[in-house]
C-alpha cells in the first residue's frame, strides 16, 4: 500500500515536472553535513523518477537555522536533532504539520585507524595528554556527546572527575561532524565523538569506530520538513514521503543510521561496545 501511495505520487509529479524544469526551479534542500552521503542518494533517486532537480546546501545544523532565520531561501529542512527544528518552528518557518522523524542515531568513539594513542574504550579519554574532538554544543554531535559524558558522570564508576578530564582533553570544538570524521583520519587527533553512521564508505579503513554502552548513549531522533516559504510544498511533501518509504530507509540503514520504522534496532555494522 505504501510503495503505491508513493509511486502515485511520483507519477503525478513526473507530469508536473516539465513545468518546473521549463522555469528552471528546483527543491533546495537544507542538510546537515553527516546526512550527505544518504541524502544524496535519496535526491538521485527523487531525481530520476520525478525529472525535478533538487539543490542540497549541506553545513552544520546550527548554521542552516542561522541562514533561515536570516532570509535563506530552502523547500525542506533535514535535520540532526529535534532542537533546532522547534526552535524555527517556534519562529513561524516550518510547516508544522510535515514535521516527521525519518531516522535515529547514536554517539559514538571513532580514532584513527592506527590508533596512536591506543584507545580502547571510554576510560582511555581521560588519560592525559589524549587529544579529543568534539562538536560545539550548539551542534547535534556536540550536544548528543556532552549527554553521554553527564550519563557517565552520574555513575559512580566514573563520576564528575572523570567527564572534567574527558573535556580537558577537547583540543577542538567543530562545527560540522564531517569536519571531526576527517580530522581524525588526518590523524590531527587522537579521539572524537561522532555518530555512529559518520564511518562513511569513504572512510572505511581510515577511522575505526568505538560503540558506546547502551546504559551510557542517547538515540537521537532526526526529523524533516518542509518550510513554510516552500514555493513547491506538494513537490516538498513528496521528497517528504520518499526519505519516509521502505527504499528511502533502505537507503538510510545502508549509511549506518537507525530507519525510523526500527526505532528500537541497532545498526547492523555495529561494533562490539567498549567500556
Amino acid at each position: 500500500m505504501e510503495k503505491c501511495k508513493i509511486l502515485i505520487m511520483l507519477v503525478l509529479l513526473a507530469g508536473l515536472s516539465p513545468a518546473l524544469a521549463e522555469e528552471g526551479e528546483r527543491l533546495t534542500v537544507f542538510c546537515g553535513a553527516g546526512l550527505t552521503g544518504a541524502l544524496s542518494e535519496i535526491g538521485g533517486v527523487y531525481e530520476n523518477a520525478t525529472n525535478i532537480s533538487v539543490e542540497f546546501n549541506f553545513d552544520g545544523v546550527p548554521a542552516l537555522r542561522s541562514q533561515i532565520e536570516q532570509g535563506a531561501y530552502a523547500d525542506i529542512l533535514v535535520s540532526a536533532n529535534l532542537k533546532h527544528m522547534n526552535a524555527l518552528k517556534s519562529e513561524g518557518f516550518i510547516n508544522n504539520s510535515t514535521v516527521e522523524v525519518f531516522a535515529r542515531n547514536k554517539v559514538a568513539i571513532i580514532v584513527p585507524n592506527d590508533n596512536p594513542a591506543s584507545i580502547t574504550g571510554l576510560k582511555d579519554l581521560a588519560s592525559p595528554g589524549v587529544k579529543i574532538l568534539m562538536g560545539t554544543k550548539d551542534l547535534p554531535a556536540g550536544d548528543y556527546a556532552l549527554q553521554v559524558l553527564d550519563k557517565l558522570a552520574a555513575d559512580p564508576e566514573y563520576g564528575p572527575a572523570y567527564r572534567e578530564s574527558v573535556l580537558s582533553n577537547v583540543v577542538s570544538q567543530e562545527t560540522t561532524v564531517n569536519r571531526i570524521v576527517s580530522k581524525i583520519a588526518l590523524g590531527e587527533a587522537d579521539a572524537g565523538f561522532a555518530f555512529i553512521s559518520d564511518v562513511s564508505p569513504q572512510m572505511v579503513g581510515k577511522v575505526t569506530r568505538i560503540l558506546i554502552p547502551e546504559k551510557y548513549n542517547v538515540v537521537g531522533d532526526f526529523p524533516v520538513a518542509v518550510l513554510s516559504q516552500s514555493k513547491y510544498p506538494v513537490e516538498a511533501q513528496a521528497f517528504l514521503d520518499m526519505i519516509m518509504s521502505t527504499e528511502g530507509q533502505s537507503i538510510l540503514g545502508k549509511y549506518g543510521f537507525i530507519p525510523a520504522v526500527q526505532s528500537g534496532a541497532s545498526s547492523g555494522t555495529a561494533e562490539a561496545a567498549t567500556a
